[in-house]
C-alpha cells in the first residue's frame, strides 16, 4: 500500500500482515490513507470532510487492546449505501459483523444512537453489547481510542491496470517471437527444466505453449505421483499460433529429481552436451554411456543445452529434505561445471497464503515472495537475481494475461541467460558453430537445385 500522504510523511499503524488480511477479507482492495487523527486532528468534522465522496471507505480504530474498524461500501451524502461491515482482529484472523446501511454522518452524529458511534473529540467509540460480543471485544460499551485512520478502498485490478498488463503481454510476445540468439550461433535456444518431482516442470511447458497458441493446452502430462508421470526425456519445439512458425526456443523436460528414484545425476552432463535424444527412457540406477544404442555421438552447438532452469514449488521450499537439498546442490554444480549459468523458477506463487491475483502484477515486491526467494538463496545457493517467479496453468481453461506476463517475463530472462552462455563460449567453438550454420543454410538453399 502506498500509505504516504501528499501533505507529509503520513503512514498507517497497520502492520503488513494486518493490511494483507484486510485486503483479502474485502475481496482484493488497495488502500489509500485519507485521514489520520493524530495528524489532521481528533475532530469528526475533519474526518467527514476528508472522506466524503471518496468511494468505498475503511475506518480503522486503534485502542490499547484492539484493532477494529468499519467498512462502508459507498460513501456519498446523496446516495443510500449498502450494509456496512464491522471488522475486528482476533490475533491474525478477522471477525466480521454487518450492521446495515450507514454513512459517515450516521456514525459521527452525537444525536444518533446506532450499533457503532465514534466521537473523536472525546476519543470514544460506542457499540451495542451484542455487537461487542460478535467481534469478541469484551469491554464496556464505550471503548477509548488512541488513533483513528480512514482509507479509500479501490480494486487492485482496475481497468487502467489491466490495460497496462495487456500491453505488456503483447510487448513480451513480440519480443520473444522476434528474438534471435546471440550472434546467430544457433537457430533455437534449448532450455532444460530440472527439479523435484511435482514441482511444475511440465505445467510450465504447458503454460508457455498455451500463451503462444492463444488457448490453454495440456500437451505434457502433469500429475502428483511421487515417482513422476513419465521417465522419458522430452524435447518440445513450439510453433507460434499466430505465424505457425517454430519459436526461437525449445523446452526440454527431464524426469524429476527424487531422494529415491528419479533422474540419475550422472545423466546431467550428457543431457547438457546433447548426447541424449528425445524420448530417451531414463534409468535411475544406470546413466547413459557412449555405447548405448540411443547415445548421440556427433554433437553440435545447436543440440546442446544453453540454459538450465531449476523448478521448485514455492509452497514446498521449506519442506525440501536434506537429501533433496544435497542432490539439487550437486546438480547445480554439474550444470555450472558445464559452463551453463542456472536460473530458478518458483511455481505456484498464486496459491501462497495472502497472495491475491492483484499481487501478481508486482509480485517481486510482495513480502511472502521476497521471503521465499531469500529461502531459496539461503538453502540452495542460487543468486537472488536468478530466482524467477511464474504462475502455471493447472486447472484453468482460459488464459489469464497476468499469469502470461509472469511466465513470459521469466522466459525472456532465460533467453538472456542463454545469450550470456553463447557469448562466453571459447572462440573456436563459436567459429565451428558459425561454419556449421553456414553449411546448413547452403544445404537449404541448394536442396532443390
Amino acid at each position: 500500500m502506498d500509505s504516504t500522504n501528499r501533505l507529509g510523511n503520513m503512514k498507517t499503524r497497520l502492520t503488513w500482515l494486518q493490511e494483507k488480511k484486510l485486503q483479502n477479507h474485502l475481496g482484493g482492495k488497495q488502500f489509500s490513507l485519507l485521514f489520520k487523527a493524530s495528524v489532521h486532528g481528533f475532530h469528526n468534522s475533519v474526518l467527514c470532510s476528508r472522506c466524503f465522496c471518496q468511494g468505498p471507505t475503511l475506518m480503522v480504530i486503534y485502542s490499547s487492546d484492539h484493532v477494529f474498524g468499519l467498512y462502508m461500501p459507498q460513501n456519498d451524502k446523496n446516495k443510500a449505501t449498502d450494509s456496512c461491515l464491522l471488522l475486528a482482529f482476533e490475533e491474525t484472523e478477522i471477525l466480521g459483523c454487518e450492521i446495515g446501511p450507514c454513512d459517515l454522518t450516521d456514525i459521527t452524529s452525537f444525536s444518533n444512537k446506532g450499533k457503532f458511534q465514534i466521537n473523536l473529540f472525546s476519543k470514544e467509540v460506542t457499540m451495542s453489547s451484542d455487537t461487542l460480543k460478535k467481534l469478541k471485544l469484551f469491554q464496556h460499551q464505550v471503548i477509548s481510542l488512541e488513533e483513528c485512520e480512514a482509507f479509500r478502498c479501490e480494486d487492485l485490478l482496475d481497468t487502467r491496470k489491466m490495460n497496462g498488463v495487456a500491453e505488456l503481454r503483447e510487448n513480451l510476445l513480440s519480443a520473444i517471437r522476434t528474438y534471435k540468439p546471440s550472434r546467430d550461433l544457433v537457430q533455437q535456444i534449448r532450455i532444460l527444466l530440472l527439479g523435484p518431482i511435482g514441482a511444475g516442470k511440465s505445467s510450465f511447458f504447458n503454460s508457455v505453449k498455451s500463451v503462444f497458441r492463444g488457448y490453454v493446452t495440456h500437451q505434457a502430462l502433469v500429475g502428483s505421483d511421487r515417482t513422476g508421470i513419465s521417465k522419458q526425456y522430452r524435447i518440445y519445439s513450439i510453433n507460434d499460433g499466430k505465424t505457425v512458425k517454430p519459436l526461437p526456443f525449445i523446452l526440454c523436460d527431464s524426469v524429476g529429481l527424487s531422494e529415491e528414484e528419479g533422474l540419475c545425476l550422472d545423466d546431467i552432463p550428457y543431457i547438457l552436451k546433447g548426447h541424449i535424444p528425445d524420448r530417451y527412457q531414463f534409468n535411475f540406477m544406470k546413466p547413459i554411456t557412449p555405447d548405448h544404442e540411443s547415445y548421440i555421438k556427433f554433437l553440435s552447438l545447436e543440440n546442446r543445452i544453453h540454459c538450465v532452469a531449476f523448478v521448485f514449488d514455492a509452497n514446498s521450499i521449506e519442506q525440501l529434505s536434506d537429501e533433496m537439498v544435497a542432490k539439487v546442490k550437486k546438480a547445480r554444480r554439474k550444470v555450472i561445471k558445464c559452463g551453463v549459468a542456472p536460473v530458478v523458477l518458483l511455481t505456484c506463487v498464486d496459491t501462497m497464503d495472502l497472495i491475491t491475483r492483484g499481487d501478481l502484477i508486482d509480485i517481486y515486491k510482495c513480502m511472502p515472495v521476497k521471503l521465499k526467494r531469500e529461502e531459496v538463496h539461503k538453502k540452495l545457493g542460487f543468486a537472488l537475481s536468478d530466482i524467477l517467479v511464474v504462475s502455471n496453468y493447472t486447472s484453468e481453461w482460459t488464459l489469464d494475461p497476468i499469469k502470461d506476463v509472469l511466465n513470459l517475463s521469466a522466459l525472456r530472462q532465460m533467453l538472456w541467460a542463454a545469450d550470456d552462455f553463447l557469448e562466453d563460449l571459447p572462440l573456436e567453438k563459436k567459429q565451428q558453430s558459425e561454419k556449421s550454420i553456414s553449411q546448413e543454410n547452403w544445404k537449404k538453399t541448394n536442396r532443390w537445385r
